[in-house]
């Protein structure tokens, strides 16, 4: 498939391309993943042959002329006679220079502003070694592998390839907090300096976070070629199942276009669902819909002293029964 995901991550802003690309091209004809007996408009796959690394590193090299070409486009680098840096005129402001702090691996709030994120050290660094990797090509700071395969009987493979691809930038098993309350972050692969943790003031580990979330209306994940949702050979490549069984309610015009309910954005989001009983598993019936925050804060406040009281306030004291003191 041609899947492509924008990765980055929490200890810094430099991003990796991931992208999951078939090894071939489609062509018209009797089609392997359609139907023999409908030849027309079928699409059969052929793959190419093996990869060279002189390939690879012909296309790392495309890749970085154009890409630099785009980013001094549209303002975000300067480049002059000798070197390239980032631009300091940006629309966006503050964003930017967090953005900024966390390329460069340097703290972006309070008082030590500027200086390098504080890591931690455990391991002796690693010596320069001549490592053999395939399909692997670098040019000018750019690298591009393409050594990873799964061939097409290889689901379970393609499906670790493709949650690989699409993981969070951020691991919360690998988030802890340290003794004076500043947040620490295990490295899941040490860096070549022996680094195996990093260290960022609470106010600093937001301004990373903050830092990562995406510009409206920008989709991190993405199809192309005949993968892509408007593609016309689409409906040829993609499986379908034969057994599924159509719906037997019909929706009208009317509601198609209506609005999802708040109880089912509430299962879709945190997946929550209130229409079920935590205690026995029943359906549950909503009787009223308070949407009034007066009306919510006074209920909530009522509920929290409530539970406040049931847990600090001892039982009010009385006398012994009257048959002990007879």
């Amino acid at each position: 498939m041609d899947f492509c995901a924008y990765v980055v991550n929490v200890v810094s802003m430099k991003s990796w391309l991931l992208l999951a690309v078939k090894n071939g091209v489609f062509v018209r004809g009797v089609g392997v993943y359609v139907d023999d007996a409908n030849s027309e408009g079928g699409q059969r796959f052929v793959p190419v042959f093996s990869h060279q690394v002189a390939d690879i590193t012909r296309l790392a090299h495309l890749m970085s002329v154009r890409i630099a070409r785009y980013l001094s486009r549209t303002g975000l680098i300067e480049a002059d006679a000798e070197n390239s840096y980032l631009s300091d005129s940006s629309a966006d402001g503050e964003m930017t220079d967090h953005q900024t702090f966390s390329i460069m691996y340097r703290i972006s709030t309070g008082f030590q502003k500027g200086k390098k994120i504080f890591s931690v050290q455990t391991r002796p660094p690693i010596v320069d070694e001549a490592k053999n990797f395939d399909l692997l090509g670098k040019v000018e700071g750019f690298s591009l592998h393409a050594g990873v395969s799964a061939k097409a009987h290889q689901r379970d493979k393609l499906e670790r390839l493709c949650r690989y691809i699409s993981r969070p930038p951020v691991a919360g098993h690998r988030l802890s907090l340290t003794t004076s309350g500043k947040v620490c972050y295990e490295l899941k692969t040490p860096y070549r300096d022996g680094t195996t943790h990093v260290v960022f003031d609470p106010l600093d580990f937001i301004s990373k976070l903050a830092a990562l979330v995406p510009s409206p209306r920008v989709n991190l994940t993405r199809f192309h070629g005949v993968f892509a949702p408007n593609s016309q050979y689409r409906s040829a490549i993609i499986i379908k199942k034969a057994d599924k069984i159509p719906k037997e309610e019909t929706k009208t015009e009317a509601e198609k276009r209506r609005a999802m309910s708040w109880a089912a954005r509430l299962k879709r989001a945190f997946n929550i669902d209130i229409k079920t009983c935590e205690a026995c598993g029943g359906a549950a019936k909503v009787i009223a819909c308070i949407d009034d925050s007066v009306v919510i804060n006074k209920i909530l406040g009522h509920l929290k002293a409530k539970e406040q009281d049931s847990q600090f306030m001892l039982p009010v004291n009385r006398a012994p029964p009257v048959s002990f003191i007879a």
